[in-house]
């Protein structure tokens, strides 16, 4: 049932996608277009109905029937998604910033904790690669859970765009304002909560950076199941918002069977409570998963619980090289059938790439291709 549900969704969202820029499609019609809303809302079973409208932003998105109208009569032409978000305007629906804001985070934040520095704001307002630039004028770094909810309960009110921000490691520009949004820094909250040596479980804020959590858990004799190459300046709620893979994946997966709990602060304030420590929980919805790689979009992860392994007695590295890529795919199955689970990661790079930019270290060679294990 769930399943025809799914499908019957799908296709009305394929057929809406792509009627939606042709003004002599069936959705130019305002009756059809919400009797085809109706239909959605009807692809979903009763049980479901209560998380399909609390966290389906798509929901929210049909009810405003005038917006939706619009888009079905083709007022507006086009819809950007990822990077090509940059080419859209800024909404009138959003407020533009004033003095009344900035004194009313102030007293919530106090004064250090409110920066409109302008070298601070243009580190901030732009990604490392220099690729995504922003125009915020203000960075609100809340020190705890109940800031958190203060400034986004204020923010809704007042109609303010908001953007979380973690190290600003990313690639794809998620940290940075697209025009002049608040951003919320979590860098103040990186307090570890606690840990648990003998089922491995680490509770912490999230804006402890990942090798910090590292080096803790180190001296305690274990080991995160995510590393990264940003590691020293990343920090653990977004990688977690962004479902960040790492060179662990092969052995540990992804965070979303690592990540036990999250605590989320919603758009008005509303804090989620989800920081579970049980491994085997099956009492009701599994919400955190909606979280897990959201960017934001539901709401700011401000806590995670995270399962962590022992550490290793031992790790051995290896560079094979190869001749072709055929060679590389039988490789592989062979680590994996004589490894196990001692396998922790299988990185891949060819030849070019091997020798880009520095002096290999290995032995001069015509392999095409080239792995690490």
């Amino acid at each position: 049932m769930i399943n025809r549900n799914s499908r019957n969704t799908l296709r009305f969202l394929t057929r809406f996608h792509h009627h939606q820029h042709n003004p002599s499609s069936q959705f130019t019609s305002k009756t059809v277009f919400d009797e085809n809303c109706k239909q959605l809302k009807r692809n979903v079973l009763p049980t479901e109905n209560k998380a399909f409208n609390f966290f389906n932003p798509l929901t929210n998105f049909f009810k405003n029937k005038q917006l939706g109208h619009g888009i079905s009569c083709g007022i507006l032409q086009k819809c950007y998604y990822g990077s090509m978000g940059g080419a859209v305007q800024r909404s009138s629906r959003f407020s533009e910033l004033n003095d009344d804001d900035v004194r009313y985070f102030e007293e919530i934040l106090g004064k250090k904790n409110v920066v409109q520095d302008e070298d601070k704001l243009s580190v901030a307002n732009i990604d490392w690669m220099h690729k995504y630039k922003g125009s915020s004028k203000l960075i609100l770094q809340p020190c705890n859970t109940d800031q958190v909810s203060q400034i986004l309960k204020y923010c809704n009110s007042r109609c303010l765009a908001v953007v979380p921000r973690g190290g600003n490691t990313g690639l794809v520009g998620g940290s940075v304002p697209v025009f002049d949004e608040v951003i919320v820094s979590l860098s103040s909250m990186n307090n570890i909560i606690s840990f648990d040596k003998v089922s491995g479980i680490l509770v912490c804020e999230a804006g402890c950076i990942l090798e910090n959590i590292m080096s803790f858990l180190d001296n305690e004799g274990f080991i995160m199941p995510l590393d990264l190459g940003a590691k020293g300046s990343c920090q653990i709620g977004g990688n977690v918002s962004t479902n960040a893979g790492g060179l662990r994946l092969v052995r540990y997966g992804s965070l979303h069977g690592n990540v036990l709990g999250v605590e989320a602060v919603l758009a008005n304030g509303t804090v989620l409570d989800m920081l579970k420590t049980l491994r085997k929980d099956n009492t009701g919805y599994d919400l955190k998963h909606l979280f897990i790689g959201s960017e934001g979009s539901l709401g700011i992860v401000t806590k995670v619980s995270i399962l962590t392994p022992p550490k290793l007695s031992s790790v051995n590295v290896a560079l094979l090289a190869c001749k072709d890529y055929s060679c590389c795919q039988k490789l592989l199955q062979e680590a994996k059938r004589k490894l196990g689970e001692i396998l922790s990661a299988f990185e891949f790079l060819d030849g070019q790439s091997n020798g880009f930019g520095y002096k290999s270290p290995g032995r001069c060679s015509e392999s095409t291709f080239y792995f690490t294990s």
